[in-house]
């Protein structure tokens, strides 16, 4: 009788996967712990394995595809065999206990402590490579190969120690300088006078069950909030110097700067969530929040990570005064990268901003005062100015945000880098 090849549970909190790739073609012969086929799960892109040997006489679920969690993908069995017209009984048995668990995969600990046991077998992975029984997925040599990876040194994190893309994503991360995620050269600029539309992403399975789960425990959209402290001494005696030269340009003006080039260093940072994909822009609209009668509006400076700060200072102003005067075009509020929102004129120390859709982050921004804070081993006194970011984690996660204030706050700290 043919083998039904069921979908596995991957990860504790799969329900579902999607076959990106079969490895094997109707016809091929299949050994016992072959893989033959790559699955995209909520968590990575994992290899699933044949249990039995023979050969793949039918292919279910082609790729591209979803499944459910011990849903029929495929059918092994000897040459010339026929094939059920629908799965046994006995052969979705299987999946009950993949099923069974899926209440308290929700609970966050879970995930983390049925991840630990496939590391011990991991360890095996430099032995079994002098045997060529290395577990790797497709992917994952893939990656290895184009970064010079060996093998042999990842610890594996899949099943049965598979190592899997995540494992190369750590192993590339651990040699990669600080400065290696900041590669201009990767990142798409707009030519003068160009401005590229935006591009649809394809939701991945993890995106999607991230936005699910967090929907469902905070509806709408699921904020998450970052704070950090700049030093703006650098970026007050910058302001200050082009007030000698005539140029009115204010602090917010310097922060939209920076804010628009550390966007464009981080794309993940201009992008929104669309319901079933994701939209990546291509162009850095900052929008300023402006105070007018009936409540607030957010012009944009378009195009603010490649203008100089005398032109910004001068847009703004202009915005801002056609806002109070309720004469900006749709076009002129509507859409863009991120928001700015200064309350320090009022005096504020700090505060959490709305998100502003269909943006994925909004940054708060407080008053720039004195403080005591320890340089050197010293304490000394610096001009000191809190930021917050409030990001969309349905596209943004909090390592991106946190990498994304990290920039901010040096090119504000050392304002000359704005030039470059």
């Amino acid at each position: 009788m043919p083998i039904a090849i069921q979908l596995p549970a991957l990860s504790p909190t799969m329900s579902e996967g999607k076959i990106t790739k079969w490895l094997k073609k109707e016809g091929d012969k299949v050994n016992s712990g072959d893989g033959i086929a790559e699955c995209e799960t909520d968590k990575s892109n994992l290899e699933i394995e044949a249990t039995d040997g023979g050969i793949l006489l039918k292919i279910v679920v082609p790729a591209g595809s979803t499944s459910p969690v011990g849903g029929v993908i495929g059918w092994i069995g000897k040459a010339g065999e026929a094939i059920p017209d629908a799965p046994a009984p006995a052969a979705a048995a299987p999946a009950a206990p993949s099923a069974a668990p899926t209440p308290a995969a929700a609970r966050p600990a879970a995930p983390v402590a049925s991840a630990v046991p496939p590391r011990p077998v991991a360890k095996a992975a430099p032995v079994a490579a002098s045997t060529e029984r290395l577990r790797v997925s497709p992917l994952a040599r893939k990656m290895a190969e184009t970064q010079g990876i060996d093998l042999a040194t990842v610890p594996g994190s899949g099943p049965n120690g598979r190592i899997v893309k995540r494992d190369l994503e750590q192993a590339i991360g651990g040699l990669a300088s600080p400065a290696g995620a900041k590669k201009a050269a990767t990142i798409i600029r707009s030519a003068p006078g160009v401005r590229l539309p935006p591009e649809e992403l394809p939701l991945t399975t993890m995106r999607k069950v991230i936005a699910q789960r967090l929907g469902e425990v905070k509806p709408g959209v699921p904020h998450f909030y970052l704070t950090i402290d700049v030093e703006m001494d650098q970026a007050l005696k910058l302001r200050d110097e082009a007030k000698a030269q005539d140029l009115k340009i204010s602090v917010n003006d310097v922060l939209v700067k920076a804010t628009a080039m550390a966007v464009r260093r981080f794309p993940r940072i201009n992008q929104f969530f669309a319901g079933d994909r994701i939209v990546q822009l291509h162009t850095v609209d900052v929008g300023v929040a402006v105070a007018i009668e009936d409540g607030l509006i957010t012009p944009l400076v378009r195009d603010a990570d490649v203008k100089g700060l005398a032109e910004i200072a001068q847009e703004i102003r202009e915005l801002a005064d056609r806002a109070k005067r309720k004469a900006l075009k749709p076009e002129e509020y509507t859409g863009g990268s991120i928001t700015v929102s200064n309350l320090g004129m009022f005096g504020i120390d700090s505060f959490i901003a709305v998100l502003n859709p269909p943006q994925a982050a909004i940054l708060a921004v407080g008053r720039v005062e004195p403080k005591v804070v320890v340089r050197n081993d010293a304490m000394v006194i610096r001009q000191m100015m809190s930021l917050t970011l409030s990001g969309d984690h349905r596209v943004i996660d909090g390592a991106v945000g946190a990498q994304y204030l990290q920039e901010l706050r040096a090119l504000l700290e050392h304002p000359l880098r704005l030039l470059f």
